[in-house]
């Protein structure tokens, strides 16, 4: 019966999580954008916005120039997250692909630096005047959700240990529909839970900065409103129907 509800659980969750997030960048790619708005100063070619995206994406440099401690905390965080999340991948594959196994030694680190960057940027909730004014209490839920996930996996690791192989037979079990049993360890159930919300809420909360960064338009347009001329698909679409309506009817 465990077994059972928590893969069902599961497959719930990545279904929301993947057909969730894919409506949501659909949503975002049809949002009309009439203005060039990037935010200056910015790039002038293709190959700048690139290249500002990558800097955005792997150094969070906007977040560097506005708030030392906020990008240290929240640096540290996204780093370790994507270590935790490299290292995750050894549940399904077999055998273990090499640079997997490169890295598992540092995978506690991670965890560990997981929980003081998401504990450094819930302080600055409360600590930061500003901050802690447009706060919503679902601001906080999400930072407290954060850390049940990394503080259950570093105690997994360090206190209450699981059969690992056990829940790799389970994992790759899931992938192949061939379902076998889950190892019954209380923190091991609350890992999975807190994972399960939060593929559950992913794709309506503002954790979906993570895709969306690629269609901000402040980040992903080039700056020549002087070079060229910007049109977009809305604009057409209603500078035709306009056009349209004030053409004479023909007689006939």
């Amino acid at each position: 019966m465990l077994t059972a509800i928590f893969a069902i659980g599961l497959y719930l969750a990545v279904l929301v999580l993947v057909v969730g997030t894919a409506f949501r960048l659909v949503h975002y790619v049809r949002i009309p954008v009439p203005l060039v708005i990037p935010t200056t100063p910015a790039p002038i070619t293709r190959t700048g916005v690139v290249a500002r995206l990558f800097r955005e994406v792997v150094f969070f440099e906007s977040l560097f120039k506005g708030s030392k401690w906020t990008w240290l905390f929240g640096w540290i965080f996204h780093f370790a997250m994507l270590i935790a999340l490299l290292e995750h991948l050894r549940y399904i594959s077999e055998p273990v692909w090499w640079w997997i196994v490169a890295i598992q030694w540092i995978g506690l680190y991670a965890g560990i630096a997981m929980c003081l960057g998401l504990v450094g940027l819930a302080v600055r909730r409360i600590v930061v005047d500003r901050i802690r004014y447009i706060s919503a209490p679902s601001d906080h839920l999400m930072l407290l959700l954060l850390v049940g996930i990394a503080a259950s996996g570093v105690g997994m690791k360090v206190l209450w240990h699981t059969d690992i192989v056990a829940l790799k037979a389970f994992v790759i079990g899931l992938i192949r529909f061939d379902w076998q049993p889950l190892p019954a360890d209380p923190v091991l159930l609350i890992h999975l839970s807190l994972v399960i919300v939060l593929m559950l809420i992913f794709p309506f909360s503002k954790l979906l900065h993570a895709p969306g960064v690629f269609f901000s338009p402040t980040r992903n347009m080039v700056d020549t409103p002087r070079e060229r001329r910007h049109v977009s698909g809305w604009g057409e679409r209603t500078s035709r129907r306009k056009v349209m309506s004030q053409e004479p009817k023909s007689r006939g």
